[in-house]
């Protein structure tokens, strides 16, 4: 690939980890590129660990899609030591994998320290209510993090209390997606809590949880003192 006015490169090929270098040529390709999507391949932790080796240097990259793509704990970990030292990206998706709250863990640590990244993705990682507590743990000190999806993981109850109670006071999470979690009327009732002092969160996604009429009605009273939500 000669171009030099590249900036968007998308593969849907179903790459692996084995796959010849000259076929992807991916250092390359970074050189240019402001968006990489490698969504829907099996590039396993080997091609996470690749990618990330080749972030090391890169410095045009902004945004990484790389959903649905068996990459476990260990590919999460190859990510996670890359964002130490790239300040380019501010987008990362790692939607449905299976990087659970090792790998989870593996992103937050990081992100106590990454000033840049902005948006991430972990829906549908297995990740637990141990995993919600490490992520709103990190909320009360990171102040850049804007766009957070963890929808359809284990988070329940425990780990919704804990994430809604860091929105009492975080000022920076505007989009946060909790979807399809497991979530019952007693994470509901925090929330419902939560939104009645929180002045920056504007889409909050709860459907398909475990909510009952009763809980969404307080939900709904307490967006009569929130005009800022658009979306529940």
């Amino acid at each position: 690939m000669q171009q030099t006015d590249l900036h968007n490169f998308w593969v849907y090929a179903h790459i692996n980890p084995h796959s010849r270098p000259r076929q992807i040529q991916l250092p390359h390709i970074l050189k240019t590129l402001t968006t990489l999507t490698l969504t829907h391949n099996e590039i396993g932790d080997e091609g996470a660990q690749r990618i990330a080796d080749a972030l090391r240097t890169n410095t045009t990259l902004i945004t990484l899609d790389l959903g649905d793509n068996q990459i476990d704990a260990g590919g999460a970990q190859h990510i996670a030591d890359v964002l130490r030292i790239n300040r380019t990206l501010t987008t990362l998706n790692l939607n449905s994998n299976q990087i659970g709250d090792k790998g989870e863990q593996y992103i937050v640590d990081v992100l106590r320290m990454n000033t840049t990244l902005t948006t991430l993705g972990l829906d549908y990682n297995k990740i637990s209510g141990g995993g919600a507590q490490r992520f709103a743990d990190l909320l009360r000190t990171n102040t850049t993090l804007i766009t957070l999806d963890l929808g359809v993981n284990r988070i329940g109850d425990v780990g919704a209390q804990h994430i809604a109670d860091v929105l009492r006071t975080n000022t920076t999470v505007a989009t946060l997606n909790l979807h399809r979690n497991e979530i019952g009327d007693l994470g509901a009732r925090h929330f419902a809590d939560a939104l009645r002092t929180n002045t920056t969160l504007t889409t909050l996604y709860l459907a398909a949880n475990r909510i009952g009429y009763e809980e969404a009605r307080h939900i709904a009273d307490a967006l009569c003192w929130n005009a800022g939500v658009n979306m529940v």
